[in-house]
């Protein structure tokens, strides 16, 4: 492979050669230096009454503009006994980012709406090209719910 090839798949976010899948398919951090950088970066959810860590665990057009917004304050709220969703302010710069089969503890964009999504609940859902894949959080569902109503703070916090 050339230098400009090389240079050209690693501009475009290509994974590095010593990236691998992880179990769940997804992919993992390279290390190969400057591909993969937003991978393992934490983003808190803040609310008074809890908070709610989330990795980002995949490098993507996606996930990288939802990076660029923060720090921000969302609103969550219920939806359809699935997930905890609220909406950006405006909707995310995700062109060349793969759809994605939603699973317990992701957190999702959903392209139609422009929302965020803490999905707790993806029994009978399959994958779907509208649906964005950002990050995944270890959290309860009592916790989840603690995120509703109120002003809750998205930060970068490692």
């Amino acid at each position: 492979m050339t230098a400009v090839s090389l240079l050209a798949l690693t501009a475009c976010g290509a994974p590095g050669p010593d990236a691998a899948p992880a179990a769940s398919g997804r992919p993992t951090a390279s290390t190969t230096p400057g591909v993969n950088e937003i991978v393992g970066t934490m983003v808190r959810f803040s609310s008074k009454a809890t908070s709610v860590d989330v990795t980002i665990d995949q490098d993507t057009p996606a996930a990288r503009d939802f990076l660029s917004m923060l720090p921000l304050t969302l609103t969550f709220e219920e939806f359809a006994g699935r997930e905890k969703i609220s909406y950006l302010p405006r909707k995310l710069d995700h062109g060349g980012s793969p759809g994605s089969h939603p699973e317990d503890g992701d957190l999702i964009y959903f392209i139609p709406w422009g929302n965020l999504g803490f999905y707790y609940n993806t029994a009978g859902i399959g994958h779907s090209d509208q649906t964005v894949h950002i990050g995944t959080y270890d959290a309860p569902l009592e916790q989840l719910k603690r995120l509703e109503g109120g002003d809750v703070t998205v930060e970068v916090v490692g």
